[in-house]
């Protein structure tokens, strides 16, 4: 990719980046909320990061997680909703940009990832979506992975969404399936069964190998693509979940 063509162009990106890394401003919240965001992003550092440091992870499939960073490519990472526990903690400080609601939850989770090295560009599937997924373009032409629990925000449960493959076709970028399942845990009762891993427990990820989607791709190749990353999700669950 080559760098931006002007002096103004590489502030812009600059801007872009500082406000994908920097916690976002209050304001618009009521004293309350404020206080609970700041609760919650704390408490969920520290739930995974605690869990995070006693789990022992076992991979597989390094070797395409090779392949998709090879000559300076930035993966697009992709995952269910339920395994953000472990998928956050595992892939911590590279700088990966991910997509969170505009609300009062997208904005304590915005908090507790970027304290995890990881940027926020704020909106979702159902608010502002498109506007963040020009931001996630830019920043990914910039340099930056980008990375999608692909049945969020609110499901259906373990459906690929079309966000990774248009985001793929736009920056040329692989998309990498991924799976992490921990061998303990308790499921929570949400809509999309959230894992949460208990101390001292083993783990399995598997990664898939990289899909690529043509920057001419029509509607049925985009199609196409989504269902091929669907499959990929469904095989890399499988071996996982053997942990």
């Amino acid at each position: 990719m080559s760098p931006p063509s002007s002096r103004a162009d590489g502030t812009a990106l600059n801007t872009r980046e500082r406000r994908a890394d920097r916690f976002a401003d209050l304001s618009a919240y009521s004293l309350k909320e404020r206080f609970l965001i700041r609760l919650a992003d704390r408490a969920f550092y520290a739930l995974i990061k605690t869990t995070g440091r006693t789990t022992r992870f076992a991979v597989e499939g390094w070797e395409n997680f090779q392949t998709a960073s090879e000559g300076g490519q930035t993966p697009i990472f992709v995952s269910w909703h339920e395994q953000v526990f472990l998928a956050t903690y595992f892939w911590r400080n590279r700088g990966i940009v991910v997509m969170t609601s505009q609300s009062f939850d997208g904005e304590y989770i915005a908090r507790f990832i970027q304290r995890f090295g990881y940027g926020a560009a704020r909106g979702s599937s159902t608010r502002g979506g498109t506007g963040a997924l020009v931001e996630m373009i830019r920043l990914q032409r910039a340099g930056r992975p980008c990375g999608f629990v692909i049945d969020g925000p609110r499901g259906p449960r373990r459906i690929a969404k079309m966000g990774a493959v248009l985001l793929a076709k736009k920056t040329g970028q692989p998309i990498l399936p991924f799976a992490v399942a921990p061998a303990r845990f308790v499921e929570a009762r949400s809509w999309d069964r959230m894992q949460i891993p208990l101390p001292f427990t083993r783990a399995r990820l598997s990664i898939a190998p990289p899909i690529f989607v043509p920057p001419d791709a029509d509607d049925h190749t985009l199609a196409s693509k989504r269902d091929e990353l669907q499959q990929a999700l469904d095989r890399v669950n499988e071996l996982a979940a053997k942990a």
